[in-house]
């Protein structure tokens, strides 16, 4: 049983881990499926940039993995009926901390670039902070074929 255990909490840990993860979406990260296909260039200047912040979306791994290690630990706390209650207990409180985990490993930094492009349209982009944006720099802004954006100097 205590190896059943261990392997459950193991397990628990894996997804946590993997099911957390993000892909960066800052201007100098690209997909596998973006990389040696032609993207669209537009030439703008920047208007104005503001921090803001993206976070990802929750997957339920965070509270469903906090749950499982929570009924671990509580079930290795007392006998009979208080057992239970720990068992109870730890998965309520293992699932709103693994919640909150997920939902701050998903909170990434990042800066809202108004370009007004040369052909006057205005648009916004929202990406990473990996880079230094100020009024008035020159800047080109890149289209993949799938419609996602960046900002590069």
């Amino acid at each position: 049983m205590k190896s059943f255990k261990a392997f459950i909490l193991i397990a628990a840990i894996a997804v946590l881990a993997t099911g957390c993860q993000t892909t960066s979406q800052g201007s100098r990260t690209y997909t596998r499926g973006e990389a040696q296909k032609p993207l669209q260039v537009t030439y703008g200047t920047v208007m104005s940039v503001a921090e803001v912040t993206i976070e990802t979306e929750e997957t339920g791994a965070g509270t469903l993995v906090g749950a499982v290690v929570g009924g671990i630990v509580g079930s290795t706390i007392g006998g009979g009926d208080g057992r239970k209650l720990a068992t109870a207990g730890g998965v309520l409180v293992g699932s709103a901390a693994g919640s909150a985990t997920e939902k701050g490993m998903g909170k990434k930094p990042a800066l809202e670039i108004e370009v007004e492009l040369e052909n006057g349209e205005i648009m916004v982009v929202v990406q990473e902070k990996d880079d230094v944006f100020h009024p008035g720099d020159r800047v080109r802004v890149i289209e993949t074929s799938y419609g996602r954006m960046r900002v590069r100097h």
